[in-house]
């Protein structure tokens, strides 16, 4: 299976109570980069695309219409792993802006040095230079 252009054919999706704030954590603290964002009449977020690197992570505003929302409905935290060239910068950018680390930068057995925070609404972020499929 190949996406067009590139483009990445697993997205981890979230809903949130407030997906604008996540998407605010997720910018601001986390690094990542704001690639599109639709709201309802009602100011909710009904999709929003981030990216990171080549990847992409969906979210959207809890509570919306449809199967997906259905499904969701109770549905918990959510656990994503991110890769990252600078663990440490990436780390204190995020402590910066007040994000709970759950695990400082760690060197781990494998080979990676990995860090763990929370979101605001309880989702775990692992970011690291361990590079899922990548030889060596």
């Amino acid at each position: 299976m190949a996406a067009a252009d590139g483009a990445p054919t697993i997205c981890p999706t979230i809903l949130y109570d407030d997906a604008k704030a996540a998407i605010g954590v997720l910018t601001r603290a986390l690094g990542f980069t704001e690639e599109a964002v639709y709201e309802g009449k009602d100011g909710s977020v009904v999709h929003a695309e981030l990216s990171c690197g080549n990847g992409r992570v969906m979210l959207g505003s809890r509570g919306g219409g449809g199967v997906f929302a259905e499904a969701m409905a109770g549905a918990g935290p959510a656990g994503v792993y991110v890769v990252v060239d600078d663990v440490d910068e990436h780390h204190a950018r995020a402590v910066e802006h007040g994000v709970e680390i759950l695990m400082p930068p760690t060197d781990q057995d494998y080979g990676s040095r990995d860090y763990m925070a929370r979101d605001p609404e309880g989702n775990v972020w692992s970011f690291g230079t361990y590079a899922p499929g990548s030889s060596g």
